[in-house]
């Protein structure tokens, strides 16, 4: 996902100076990453797994957990065709007060790396068509990880700060955005507990590492994936006139759908809609009987989502009628609801005392503000629907840039390999230390 924050461009040197002020800040606190928590960052970042796949992470995990007195309940989650996943647990119970469950992701991306880093990734693996791919922790959930051990280890040692109940949570997949639902469909909470509060974080590209983004409210898009079918006729690539090409229909599609956006949506409602994925076709002189397109849609509400599923399903309805496709031959739209997940709402007042830890604990200097922007995650589905009794939910961004390259970037106007790409490279040491430092405070100050 490409994650846009507001903050303020600031020279190489004043981003070094803030890096630095911020470590100084959190050695006060006792808080820095120890050797051994940044050799198991290496680690996982060199063995990545896929979704549905993160047996080793989550054996760490569990493992790592356990050691520091935690009790664990792993291999949680039950995916819609029954399989189960590697959903984590600890939790800790110290006294009366209140439950705050701390969420962290561990699954990675089928990319190849390029950082050329010592410890990168030359692990590959089969996707889920059968396809031999590169994976990649391209989107940091390595970092996500390890910070949820290292306040794991704080909060054991510094029990007589807080009251109340930790629950700490290693959700599998959360790249195919089905490993939220997977742990609740496995009845986590009424196993283990309802939580009162759910923070977590994410890092990203566009801050040094040391800062904080925060974002009260609407935080990220709903993202709701579908799939377009354009059937054709097929035949030889010499006489196209003898069939319909639906590799030529598909391209129209494509092409037609981008006006949902540009003529559909209330321009003030802010909507995406993306074809990730194409596959039709063997040979370059078959005409093929279908195409298959994957999409993604973003949007923050339900009008701007049942908008863009509309206009794919008539458009699509158009595509068939144009071509003089018989009924049998239409276009298909189908919405996967088991791949979807809701917008991610901050809760105002939650977010409120997570901003003020964090502006004391690492500086106020430190935090900025963000923007909401189209990137979705799933966390927010552990905060339930509000009719099911919604749960505050607080979720903020962790800088993971070196200031001095990130500088050098915005002196050009140009943006450091961000997630979801090949050469995403965050800087260790001092990405994990903001992060284990401003987690735990947070922890502490929610939990009296």
């Amino acid at each position: 996902m490409h994650l846009r924050l507001i903050s303020t461009s600031l020279p190489c040197t004043s981003l070094t100076a803030i890096a630095l002020m911020a470590t100084s800040l959190m050695a006060a606190h006792g808080q820095s990453v120890s050797p051994d928590l940044l050799a198991l960052y290496k680690d996982l970042h060199s063995h990545p797994e896929l979704s549905h796949h993160e047996e080793r992470t989550s054996g760490i995990v569990a493992d790592a957990l356990r050691t520091d007195g935690y009790a664990v309940t792993d291999h949680i989650g039950i995916y819609p065709d029954g399989s189960h996943g590697f959903g984590v647990v600890g939790i800790l119970k110290n006294g009366p007060g209140p439950t705050l469950l701390i969420r962290a992701d561990m699954d990675a991306l089928p990319i190849v790396e390029e950082t050329g880093l010592p410890y990168a990734s030359h692990v590959r693996s089969k996707n889920a068509a059968d396809q031999d791919v590169g994976v990649m922790h391209a989107c940091g959930h390595d970092i996500h990880t390890t910070v949820l051990l290292g306040v794991a280890r704080n909060l054991m040692a510094q029990k007589g700060n807080w009251h109340g109940t930790v629950m700490l949570l290693a959700q599998p997949s959360e790249e195919t955005i089905d490993g939220a639902k997977a742990m609740l469909a496995d009845h986590v909470y009424e196993r283990l507990g309802k939580p009162d509060m759910v923070i977590g974080l994410h890092d990203t590209n566009e801050l040094a590492a040391g800062k904080v983004g925060i974002t009260s409210g609407p935080a990220m898009a709903a993202s709701t994936s579908i799939d377009v079918t354009v059937h054709g006729i097929g035949g030889h690539g010499s006489a196209p006139q003898r069939g319909r090409d639906p590799i030529t229909l598909a391209a129209l599609y494509i092409t037609q759908i981008q006006t949902i956006v540009s003529r559909e949506e209330d321009p003030q409602d802010p909507t995406v809609v993306t074809v990730g994925d194409i596959h039709g076709g063997t040979k370059r002189n078959i005409i093929p009987d279908d195409v298959k397109l994957e999409l993604t849609v973003r949007t923050f509400s339900g009008e701007a989502r049942q908008t863009v599923i509309d206009g794919l399903t008539n458009m699509a309805a158009g595509l068939t009628i144009a071509a003089g496709l018989p009924p049998e031959k239409a276009a298909t739209v189908k919405v996967l609801e088991d791949e979807s997940t809701p917008s991610l709402y901050n809760d105002p007042a939650l977010m409120g005392r997570v901003r003020a830890k964090i502006e004391n604990t690492i500086g106020k200097d430190n935090v900025v503000d963000s923007i909401r922007h189209m990137g979705s995650e799933d966390v927010g589905v552990l905060g339930l629907e509000p009719g099911a009794g919604g749960i505050p939910v607080a979720y903020f961004w962790l800088g993971a840039m070196d200031p001095q390259k990130l500088a050098a970037a915005e002196a050009r106007g140009a943006f450091l390999p961000g997630p979801h790409t090949s050469k995403f490279e965050p800087l260790p040491e001092p990405t994990l230390t903001t992060g284990i430092t401003a987690m735990t405070a947070v922890a502490e100050s929610l939990l009296q």
